[in-house]
């Protein structure tokens, strides 16, 4: 167990933590008079890319070097870190949830978290876990201040704040939670 606890501090995994729950917290409060909205994601879509740019700062060890000459199957490590980091961040904001009104439904936490955490590793594979937070704070951008998703290519591109019905916006989040963990999985993060 004492390598569970060092790997988690090693990889930032408490700061992470303290972080996602601030800021579930803080849009908790910001948005419990209801003057978001009922059917308004874009409260529950900034909670999980919060956590998953915070958990994105993780994903890059601290000597990547010595990462990389490890006599451990890092794949299976970095798989599991990515997809226990969206679990995480999924069960938060489902949590926060509880305390009050309801700001999403369970199906789009999931869909989103998985979207996001896949983005995040993503962006850490690319550029490295310093800048693993890049990609879903862009993506994030974008989608809050595009317009409305009439073709296919805009339901893609604004995937995030789509009902959790919509086929174009599960088919995005799953792609990119596939990809982003099998890149990071194999590739690790970059140097």
């Amino acid at each position: 167990m004492r390598w569970l606890t060092l790997y988690a501090r090693s990889r930032q995994v408490p700061a992470s933590l303290a972080l996602l729950v601030f800021g579930a917290v803080a849009v908790w409060a910001l948005t419990r008079d209801g003057g978001a909205g009922p059917g308004d994601p874009r409260a529950a879509a900034l909670v999980l890319a919060t956590g998953a740019m915070a958990f994105s700062i993780g994903l890059g060890g601290q000597d990547l070097a010595l990462d990389r000459a490890a006599a451990i199957r890092w794949a299976p490590r970095r798989a599991a870190h990515v997809l226990l980091a969206g679990a995480v961040v999924a069960a938060v904001l489902l949590a926060v949830q509880t305390m009050g009104e309801d700001i999403t439904t369970a199906a789009f936490v999931v869909r989103d978290s998985a979207g996001l955490m896949g983005l995040a590793a993503l962006g850490a594979a690319l550029s490295g876990g310093q800048f693993g937070w890049a990609l879903p704070f862009a993506w994030l951008s974008f989608s809050f201040f595009a317009p409305a998703p009439t073709s296919a290519p805009m339901q893609v591109a604004t995937w995030m704040l789509l009902p959790p019905g919509t086929a174009a916006g599960t088919w995005t989040a799953v792609v990119l939670a596939v990809t982003g963990t099998t890149v990071y999985a194999f590739a690790g993060p970059r140097r």
